[in-house]
């Protein structure tokens, strides 16, 4: 039996308004900066929400369509990492690190049967591990370049020493880009335990079988772990041969 939640209606935009308004006020008597900013994030929101849904409702008809909006995800996801990263026009080989992780997921789920090759398993599956792999490459470079501002002058004493410039770099960057899989490590180590994340309680909400949102659980974890782990070694290959480096300012 499924259970039903949030239905688009007034109640829904009541206490969404509700909520935001709150958030607000909660800037304003904290003295934080920029009182509008949960506001503006929120019609942001669902202005891109509302759109997404209807192009969504079309695309998951077909799954060439589906396909199309990943590759419009990748970009999107590709360009925020670089921009994130401060990386500048370099920034664009994160793209590889990327790729990378997803191909290391994708392709197994889908050629194993495991998730089935329809629109409306792979955008979410696929989306979910992009989305992952974005956030630990876009964190790992940016940790691995302050690390190397930071600590030029390691760098060149390595260098003096007679590595290369790869082995002298990776030696600070290595612990730095490595705290980007610790969100992900943490999220795995204690899902069920501190929270339900979003995957879990869809499957529940829908079919209202625990064991069955569980095992999508536990599938959807691993492959970000694994994309996140391959996005993170390539990023830091990049960062560390000087193929991605910090924009001039």
């Amino acid at each position: 039996m499924g259970t039903s939640l949030a239905h688009p209606g007034l109640a829904l935009a009541v206490v969404c308004a509700v909520m935001v308004l709150a958030a607000a006020l909660v800037y304003r008597i904290a003295d934080l900066e920029h009182p509008l900013a949960a506001p503006k994030a929120a019609l942001r929101g669902a202005l891109q929400l509302a759109v997404v849904s209807v192009v969504l409702a079309a695309a998951l008809q077909h799954l060439w369509s589906s396909a199309a909006i990943l590759v419009a995800m990748f970009v999107a996801a590709a360009v925020t990492a670089a921009r994130r990263a401060d990386a500048g026009r370099s920034g664009a080989w994160l793209s590889t690190s990327l790729a990378t992780g997803v191909a290391a997921v994708l392709p197994l789920l889908l050629l194993s049967g495991v998730v089935p090759l329809e629109g409306v398993a792979v955008i979410p599956i696929g989306g979910i591990v992009l989305g992952n792999a974005m956030t630990a490459t876009s964190l790992a470079a940016k940790r691995a370049l302050d690390a190397i501002a930071q600590r030029y002058g390691e760098v060149e004493a390595a260098l003096s020493l007679g590595l290369s410039l790869r082995d002298s770099r990776m030696e600070v960057i290595r612990a730095a880009a490595s705290d980007a899989l610790l969100p992900g490590l943490d999220q795995t180590r204690t899902v069920g335990l501190v929270t339900l994340p979003g995957a879990f309680v869809g499957v529940l909400l829908a079919s209202g079988s625990a064991v069955q949102a569980g095992a999508v659980q536990i599938l959807v974890l691993v492959g970000v772990l694994l994309a996140q782990t391959c996005a993170v070694a390539v990023t830091m290959e990049l960062v560390a041969r000087a193929m991605v480096t910090r924009s001039a300012r």
